[in-house]
């Protein structure tokens, strides 16, 4: 039974052969043309934006978590749904990112973390906002130095934490390291917070990452609760490259209580949304639109407009997001929703450059294929030519029996040619010249 499909189908492959002359390079080119359709379908298919990323963001309640929430709506308005992993902050979120088998998009990364990791594969969308390291303390006397905290009791955050890693370096910085006459606790959060109003601890230090809106402002505004203000802030972002100097405006917080007093001088890295790389460039315009209306406006700590900005320092700015801080989102995207823009954008994409590649293509094939045949032909006319040339002079018989020979062979090779019907009429009409010459020889012959 397999045989005999097997003979059905060499018998159809030569009748279709013979119909129309498709040969192995006719079938190939064909065979290549469907390839090509289907890898370009593929393609349209493959290049969709997902429809689902992933962002790690930072602990229950703290700022980072709350504006992955705000990226969830904005995402959400653009068919996007945005998961969000806690996480215990801007380390855990980098080691995630690093990481591919964590299958994490994108996250919030504050400078300064990526110390001795690989972070080849990560680009970043821009700076979203400063982060500034918040030091609250109880004592008689103003601190402004981080000396002073020497041989006191000071929450520093989690291992893993970017609070505890920034900590650490700013207070190594004026020799104060664990083991010594400092005790450096774990506490975050509420813990550290309470531990603080209580007098458990001389200091707490907090970050964006970590620190919830509620909890600052309890300390804000505890009684015997200060903020350090940091009288030597130009000279660490002058040492150390991630750091930005910053002023929280006298009275900024509270206007009416005058909270704080006085400026106060603060340092902190910027905070970065990190991708990996291969995030899809429609993505990538989306989250920056999402970015602008997020931290757009103006804040305690900068300027409207400010951010997001395409400030470059441990991560290398992707091409894309460069390219749309430079000239904004394209006019695909501007003028249509989103999903209805990423599918035309696909279509020209894809399937324009196949059309104008394979419409000329197609007509050519066969213009070639008539081609081949023609030239078939016009060698055997220029055989007969030349034969029927040869009768005008004088021939002996013996010339004139090896020029028969000649014109049988000839006849011989168009009869056993295979040909497409299409090729029919060109096909009898040499074998009738084949047949006028030879008359003429038989005659010259006689």
């Amino acid at each position: 039974m397999a045989e005999n499909r097997g003979t059905g189908m060499i018998r159809f492959k030569s009748a279709f052969r013979e119909t129309f002359g498709l040969g192995p390079f006719a079938i190939a080119s064909f065979v290549l043309v469907i390839l090509l359709t289907l890898f370009a379908v593929f393609w349209f298919f493959y290049s969709a934006p997902p429809a689902t990323i992933t962002m790690t963001s930072g602990p229950p309640g703290s700022i980072f978590q709350a504006n992955a929430e705000k990226y969830r709506k904005v995402l959400a308005a653009s068919g996007i749904t945005l998961k969000i992993l806690t996480s215990e902050g801007s380390l855990q979120n980098l080691k995630r990112l690093a990481d591919p088998s964590s299958h994490v998009d994108i996250g919030f990364v504050q400078g300064g973390e990526a110390d001795g990791m690989d972070i080849s594969n990560l680009v970043s969308l821009g700076s979203l906002y400063y982060a500034p390291i918040l030091v609250f303390y109880r004592n008689d006397k103003p601190i402004d130095i981080l000396r002073q905290f020497e041989g006191m009791r000071l929450a520093i955050g989690p291992e893993g934490s970017g609070t505890r890693t920034l900590a650490l370096a700013l207070l190594a910085a004026n020799g104060i390291k664990p083991g010594g006459a400092t005790r450096l606790l774990p506490l975050e959060g509420d813990k550290a917070v309470q531990a603080l109003i209580d007098g458990d601890v001389n200091a707490v230090f907090l970050m964006g990452e970590s620190a919830s809106v509620r909890n600052i402002k309890r300390l804000i505004y505890a009684t015997g609760v200060r903020m350090v203000s940091l009288s030597q802030a130009e000279g660490y972002s002058r040492r150390i490259a991630y750091l930005n100097k910053m002023v929280l405006p006298m009275g900024s917080v509270d206007f009416g209580k005058n909270i704080p007093g006085h400026d106060v001088q603060l340092i902190g890295p910027a905070v970065e949304l990190v991708a990996r790389k291969g995030l899809h460039p429609a993505l990538t315009d989306l989250l920056i639109e999402a970015s602008q209306q997020i931290y757009g406006k103006a804040g305690l700590l900068h300027y409207q407009g400010e951010f997001p900005a395409p400030q470059q320092h441990e991560f290398r700015l992707s091409p894309e997001a460069l390219r749309y801080y430079k000239s904004g989102k394209t006019f695909l995207y501007r003028a249509l929703p989103f999903r209805f823009a990423s599918l035309i954008n696909r279509v020209l994409l894809v399937f324009v450059p196949l059309a104008v590649l394979l419409i000329p293509g197609i007509k050519v094939i066969p213009m070639l294929y008539r081609w081949r045949f023609m030239l078939l032909f016009y060698r055997w006319y220029r055989a007969l030519m030349i034969l029927e040339h040869e009768l005008l002079a004088p021939l002996t018989a013996g010339q004139k029996e090896e020029l028969l020979k000649r014109l049988d062979k000839l006849e011989d090779a168009v009869t056993k040619s295979k040909l497409p019907a299409s090729f029919a009429d060109q096909f009898y009409g040499l074998r009738g010249d084949i047949n006028f010459v030879r008359s003429h020889l038989m005659a010259e012959t006689r």
